[in-house]
């Protein structure tokens, strides 16, 4: 059991505060939580209710301190001090990354291929200097390789600054320009002069949505707006496509598409729309040599592969060469000069087709039957060979090339493991679910060779749920402290990701968003069927989205978990959705509904949030997380969700909550800072367990 604290955990006042939508008020006496001035906190009655929540977190975790130290060093001793990428070929040159000896941050390097000596191109420990938080956005450099422009976010806040600096082929710093753009997404993309680049500006309510033409050494006050989303709903991002011939301009949502193109030559050109928006239709371009490659859905759900005339590519041209199928849904498109590349998912295990231009296709093999795969960096178009990576719920990341000569996979690095790891000490299963409906569930799971499965070892069971993002049987260095420690690790692909087909994706969504919760918990119950753990014994965790789940399970079933931990949980859902003056309320419509307009989805979203949901009842422990500076999971939802379950609960269990004062929603930014929370979570639930 946990220990008690030596200070009451805090209690919110109540304001009243009510509020009304189609004929249905609703009261939220901690609405007061969220400061007006947003972005900005500075209200001191809020930020002082969010210190005594750390203060009280603090005084909790106080006895547990040596073994959060404990588990902490375990992790940082799975990770190598000078850990290196595999250099990758770029023209003239071969780049990298490194990690010094105790860096929290990256050393980026480059070398001529012709030379043993690698110079510095941006060191990341330096920028961060003097910042409590720190992360590179991106990095971009000019097809003539001579010119470096990068962003960086010092606040967490997802706001980016770049900046640009002359390439030297030696050590030394090379020339920062005076050129300094804030309040960007953080992406850039050079025209083929390399004099001038496209980046895209974020709106006060957070949208990326102006494409921004800067030249070099001109006040970015004097950039030329090359293209404008009106639609608040819609984002927009910049990128090249393989040849490097044309530049991309994207608007979308979460279910719509419409790209632009203009030659990377001349950039301040007119845009060539491909094809007009049409709802709920998505279309992803890159080109070959002679024609467009396109993925879409536009006639089936799980996309299929059309061309297009370099000159003509609206949708009256599209000719397709690779169908859409029940069975393989097409998740990703790249090309090169001889072949394209399709990365896909049979039966949710993902595979990569290679595709000859004149029609002749094959898929990579891969040693184990169940993995994660996806291209690395391929820089190069006209190449024999594609960098991958590679890793399963027991395999340490591996970078591979695949060889198209000899169609041969050649380990190039994996993962190592400075403290030492023995694949043969650990068990990997695929299991499957029976959800409410019916429906088939995965589950991954992976566990040490000696588990005794009659229900008496713990199990922590995870899963996101959301956006059609899947969750891969990845592997995970940090996951070794639990499963040291007795545990099973499980993942729970539910319905909301993709893993079985966009069709898994729309089943989890809209009205259909319960279907996860079902899920999650149908994945719970059969594993303890299955003698992995028993009712009552089960920790769960889950983050922002995911985070939705934690708060929903936690209130359908209460009696089912030991502990919770939900890390910046979108919690507060149907008063986000109702707020369209929030950063992203718009654009996550077609994922949760528009409960502004629509009263069914009102009363639907009404049902399940997490907030509105709370009751007085007896819950598990609950560990809740959150970032001051987070734009996508405003800071007061926990606030507001870890006051009112204080009230409402009618048990003794804790509830500890703590914000990152100086962070957003990806928490602690350094390479072994971040860690230390890990090990606090895996501290609580040894702890609960």
């Amino acid at each position: 059991m946990p220990s008690a604290t030596e200070i009451p955990a805090p209690v919110a006042i109540k304001r009243p505060f009510t509020s009304t939508h189609h004929g249905v008020s609703r009261s939220d006496p901690y609405h007061w939580l969220r400061d007006p001035n947003y972005p900005e906190v500075d209200d001191e009655e809020i930020l002082a209710h969010l210190e005594a929540e750390n203060r009280f977190y603090k005084d909790y975790m106080a006895p547990h301190e040596g073994l959060a130290e404990e588990i902490y060093q375990e992790i940082i001793g799975r990770i190598k001090q000078d850990e290196s990428s595999v250099p990758h070929k770029n023209g003239p040159y071969f780049y990298h990354w490194k990690f010094s000896e105790g860096a929290q941050y990256r050393t980026w390097l480059r070398r001529r291929e012709e030379s043993d000596t690698a110079a510095i191109l941006l060191d990341e420990v330096a920028l961060a200097e003097g910042h409590d938080y720190f992360r590179l956005g991106g990095l971009s450099i000019t097809p003539q390789h001579d010119v470096l422009a990068w962003s960086t976010d010092t606040d967490g806040s997802e706001r980016y600054t770049i900046s640009v600096k002359t390439l030297e082929d030696d050590d030394s710093p090379g020339r920062v320009h005076a050129d300094h753009i804030e309040g960007t997404s953080g992406s850039i993309t050079w025209a083929a002069c390399g004099e001038k680049f496209l980046y895209t500006l974020l709106s006060k309510e957070h949208r990326p949505y102006k494409v921004m033409l800067h030249r070099l050494g001109e006040e970015a006050s004097e950039d030329q707006c090359i293209y404008e989303e009106k639609d608040p709903s819609f984002f927009v991002a910049v990128s090249k496509t393989s040849s490097r011939r044309f530049i991309t301009i994207s608007s979308g949502d979460h279910v719509t598409t419409e790209m632009h193109l203009v030659s990377a030559d001349a950039p301040e050109q007119a845009l060539l729309l491909v094809a007009p928006r049409e709802a709920g239709k998505e279309y992803y371009l890159d080109d070959g040599p002679g024609s467009f490659l396109i993925r879409t859905n536009d006639s089936h759900k799980n996309f299929r592969i059309v061309t297009a005339p370099l000159g003509d590519p609206g949708k009256d041209q599209w000719k397709e060469v690779i169908p859409a199928s029940d069975t393989h849904y097409l998740t990703d498109l790249r090309t090169f000069r001889d072949f394209f590349v399709v990365e896909e998912r049979k039966d949710g295990q993902e595979q990569i087709r290679i595709r000859d231009w004149d029609g002749k296709e094959h898929y990579i093999a891969f040693p184990e039957q169940s993995f994660s795969t996806g291209l690395g960096s391929n820089s190069e178009y006209k190449t024999q060979v594609l960098r991958i990576g590679y890793d399963s719920m027991i395999t340490p990341p591996s970078v591979m090339d695949y060889h198209l000569g000899g169609r041969n996979l050649e380990v190039l690095k994996e993962q190592e493991i400075p403290s030492g790891y023995e694949k043969s000490g650990y068990r990997t299963e695929r299991l499957v679910a029976t959800s409410h409906d019916g429906t088939k569930v995965p589950i991954s799971v992976v566990y040490p060779k000696d588990y005794k499965k009659d229900g008496s070892q713990p199990l922590h069971l995870y899963a996101y749920g959301a956006y059609g993002l899947a969750t891969p049987p990845s592997f995970s260095a940090a996951r070794l402290s639990l499963l040291d420690r007795g545990f099973a690790y499980a993942i729970a692909h539910i319905r909301g990701g993709d893993e079985m087909g966009y069709h898994w994706y729309e089943q989890g969504k809209l009205l259909s968003r319960t279907n996860t919760f079902h899920d999650f918990i149908a994945c719970a119950e059969h594993l303890v069927a299955k003698g992995f753990s028993a009712a009552g014994s089960i920790s769960v965790s889950g983050g922002s989205a995911g985070g939705t789940l934690m708060g929903a399970v936690a209130n359908m079933h209460p009696n089912l978990w030991r502990a919770v931990v939900a890390h910046v949980p979108f919690v507060d859902v149907l008063t986000t959705m109702l707020d369209d003056t929030l950063p992203l309320t718009p654009i996550e419509w077609p994922e949760w509904g528009n409960p502004i307009t629509d009263r069914e989805a009102f009363d639907y979203i009404r049902s399940y949030s997490p907030y509105d949901q709370v009751s007085a009842q007896a819950y598990p422990h609950m560990m809740v997380t959150a970032g001051l500076n987070d734009p996508r999971v405003t800071y007061w939802e926990p606030a507001k969700w870890v006051a009112k379950l204080r009230e409402l609960k009618t048990n003794d269990n804790r509830l500890i909550y703590k914000t990152n004062m100086g962070a957003g929603h990806g928490g602690k930014s350094g390479r072994f800072e971040k860690y230390f929370d890990v090990a606090e979570e895996y501290t609580f639930l040894l702890q609960t367990l």
